[in-house]
């Protein structure tokens, strides 16, 4: 029987305590191996919590899908804060440019429900409002009103970049 174990673990410092040791234990895998596999495919997202699959076959065959960090993980990284400024409209002092929304919007978009680059970065402006971060100079939330508008399809056009 297939055994699938989904953890949160530090991009690129995954190590064999829990959570991850303690659920792979009693699988009967070389645990050290798994957790330089999983630093190994993490490193990338250094810092930021990252959802990890670990399937063990019957055969004891490990595969290990990494999932993308949370959007406001994203944000804080490509702002290059450790937290984010607060509720929306106090303290904003972060500034994320279109750009940077749409290059959140392009990792993010396996794992979104939107089915073009401008409703993925549509939706990672909405988690701006909640985080408190301007975007593109004005507040979020006037920044979704101007999406809307069209004023950044030529930003937001679905190209492979």
């Amino acid at each position: 029987m297939t055994e699938t174990i989904e953890v949160l673990v530090a991009g690129g410092r995954a190590n064999p305590g829990p959570p991850l040791g303690p659920a792979l234990g009693p699988l009967g895998i070389n645990i050290k191996q798994v957790v330089e596999d999983i630093n190994e495919k993490t490193k990338e997202f250094n810092g930021m919590q990252v959802p990890v699959k670990v399937i063990v076959d019957d055969d004891k065959n490990v595969s290990i899908e990494v999932g993308t960090p949370p959007t406001s993980a994203l944000i804080m990284q490509e702002l290059g804060i450790q937290k984010a400024p607060g509720a929306a409209g106090i303290g904003s002092v972060s500034d994320l440019s279109m750009e940077q929304a749409a290059r959140i919007a392009r990792m993010k978009m396996d794992s979104m429900l939107s089915t073009t680059l401008k409703k993925a970065t549509k939706e990672v402006i909405g988690t701006c409002v909640s985080m408190g971060v301007i975007v593109d100079g004005k507040s979020a939330k006037d920044a979704l009103k101007d999406v809307d508008k069209g004023e950044y399809d030529d930003v937001l056009a679905d190209r492979i970049v």
